[in-house]
Order: C-alpha cells, then sequence, then structure tokens
C-alpha cells in the first residue's frame, strides 16, 4: 500500500514555491519569445479542469495528451495561434503536479536509487541506470521530430485513432494472455530492454497513443511482471516530464506569466498533483486483481465518441 505523510505534502508546498521562483528568475530571461498580445485568458475553473485532466490521465494508460486537446476543444482554449502556444506551454507546466506526485508516493524507491548513485545499493544503482538508459532515446527522438509531429498530428481525428488503435492492442494482449502478473523484477531489466522501452516511449509523440501504455507493454514484452513494468513506467514518467517541464519553463515561463499570472498555474498545478497521487494510487489497486482491458474498452470507446463528435463538427 503507497502512504503520503505530512512532509510530504510540506514538500510539495515548497516545490510551489520554488516553481513561482523558477519562473520569476528564468523565464523571462532564459529565452527571448515574442511579445504577443493575447485577449484570451483562462478561467480558475478551466485551470481546474485542466488540472484535472493532466492529473487523473497522465499515468493511466488512456493518453493524458489526448485528453488535454480534447478538452481545450470543449473550453474553446487556443483559438489563435498565439494562445494555443501559451495553452499547450500552460499545460506543460502543470505538469509538475503530476511530477511530484510520483516523488511523494515512490519517495522510498527514489531514496534507493539515491543510494544506488552513492554506491550504497546495487538494486539502486541498477533501476537508475536503466531509466537514465531508457530515457536517453526518448530525448533525442522527442527533440528531433516533436515539431513535425505537432505540425501533422496534433488533430481530433489523429487522436481517435490512436485511442482506438491502442484500446484494441490492450483487448488483444488480455485475449493473448501477454499482460502477465508473474515475470522479472525492475532491477531484472537487461540494458537491451531499457533501450527498448526508450524507444517505445518515442511513439507516445502521437497524441493519443499514451506514453504509460506503450512503456508498459515494452516493459512487459521485455519480460517484466505488470506491477513491474507499471512502477518503471511511473519512474520513467518522472525523468521524462521533468527534462519537459523544466525544457518548457526556460523557453515559455514568462509568456506563461503574463497571461496568466502565478495564481492560476499554480491552482492548476495543485489540482494535477492531487488528482494525479488519486489515479496513481487507483490504478495499482485495480492491477492486484484486475487486468488492463477496461482501460482497452474505455479507449475504443472514447476514440469512436471522438470521430462522432468530429464529424458533426462539436470538436
Amino acid at each position: 500500500m503507497i502512504k503520503i505523510r505530512r512532509e510530504s505534502f510540506l514538500a510539495f508546498g515548497f516545490t510551489v514555491v520554488a516553481f513561482m521562483l523558477f519562473v520569476e528568475a528564468f523565464g523571462n530571461q532564459a529565452f527571448a519569445y515574442d511579445s504577443v498580445t493575447i485577449t484570451e485568458g483562462l478561467a480558475l475553473w478551466k485551470a481546474v479542469i485542466l488540472g484535472l485532466t493532466e492529473g487523473l490521465t497522465e499515468f493511466l494508460p488512456i493518453s493524458s495528451t489526448g485528453h488535454l486537446l480534447a478538452a481545450k476543444e470543449f473550453m474553446d482554449l487556443g483559438q489563435t495561434e498565439a494562445s494555443e502556444q501559451a495553452i499547450d506551454s500552460y499545460i506543460i507546466s502543470i505538469q509538475i503536479g503530476a511530477i511530484f506526485a510520483i516523488l511523494v508516493l515512490y519517495k522510498n524507491r527514489i531514496v534507493q536509487m539515491y543510494a544506488g548513485l552513492r554506491g550504497q545499493s546495487m538494486e539502486g544503482k541498477i533501476i537508475l541506470r536503466n531509466l537514465v538508459i531508457a530515457f536517453i532515446p526518448t530525448a533525442v527522438i522527442g527533440f528531433l521530430l516533436s515539431g513535425p509531429v505537432k505540425d501533422r498530428l496534433y488533430d481530433t481525428q489523429s487522436v481517435a485513432y490512436a485511442w482506438i488503435l491502442g484500446g484494441i492492442c490492450i483487448l488483444v494482449a488480455h485475449e493473448k494472455k501477454w499482460l502477465r502478473r508473474e515475470g522479472l523484477t525492475m532491477e531484472s531489466l537487461s540494458l537491451q530492454g531499457a533501450v527498448l522501452v526508450g524507444v517505445a516511449q518515442a511513439l507516445a509523440l502521437w497524441p493519443g497513443v499514451s506514453r504509460s501504455l506503450v512503456t508498459i507493454f515494452a516493459l512487459l514484452a521485455a519480460g517484466l511482471s505488470i506491477a513491474a513494468a507499471v512502477e518503471f513506467s511511473f519512474l520513467l514518467g518522472l525523468l521524462t516530464l521533468s527534462a519537459a517541464t523544466i525544457f518548457e519553463l526556460f523557453q515559455e515561463g514568462g509568456r506563461i506569466v503574463d497571461l496568466f499570472g502565478y495564481w492560476t498555474p499554480v491552482v492548476g498545478l495543485i489540482t494535477a498533483f492531487v488528482s494525479a497521487v488519486a489515479s496513481v494510487k487507483w490504478m495499482v489497486g485495480w492491477l492486484e486483481t484486475k487486468s488492463l482491458s477496461a482501460f482497452g474498452f474505455y479507449r475504443i470507446g472514447i476514440g469512436v465518441l471522438a470521430i462522432i463528435l468530429f464529424s458533426v463538427d462539436v470538436l
């Protein structure tokens, strides 16, 4: 059972303050950006919806990017190119909440990896090594292809097809009994397996695919148990999301503050944290007795719904 102590929430409070100081210190200085007048603000309730969407979907195999794109459409956000870029940057910045959820829930594992870094835990050293190796292919591929992917695939139809295809893959894997409960532990993952996971994670550049889904599948293919695969996927997300968030804040931190101030991003960040904690704890508990098949049915259902709404010009 994953437990959360009061000290973790205190540390989270300091993280929120650090976020504000980071944006203030570097957001306007690290990279120059064009000054653009944007009339579209962000109501507090919309910030809460985006935070909930980010936190609830980030670590589930249902694609947070796809859900956030749909949420943007429903709330009519990003109507101009400038405002869309600002909203996208805002969404990436509130990933800090989801990141900290993993730090809190898996703090013992992170302490173990730190001990491994100091040569005091072989298990922690191996897990940390595999996480870094799995992160590198994603970072390289993401840097090279993120622009073209955003230009061509960030639309409702692409997301809907990815949702449906991913759902079918889950149901087929369940039917073939590939989603086994028995298997290797995280420290048993080979170097080749870690590279495979990193390459697979890059597939999630296509919105709707789901980073969690492809990494869990790759880890299962490498021989891990479903429990070990899910935990490794969460920890790898910690690295991947942290890198993406820091990079985005360096580039667009000033724009976020100019448009939304501090209060709105902090509300989104806190909402993302609370909902991510609930989501991760629920998923871990769910998989103790049940399978991923429910996510397969969900993906197919929401994908079909998205296509219908798109065909009647609702999305």
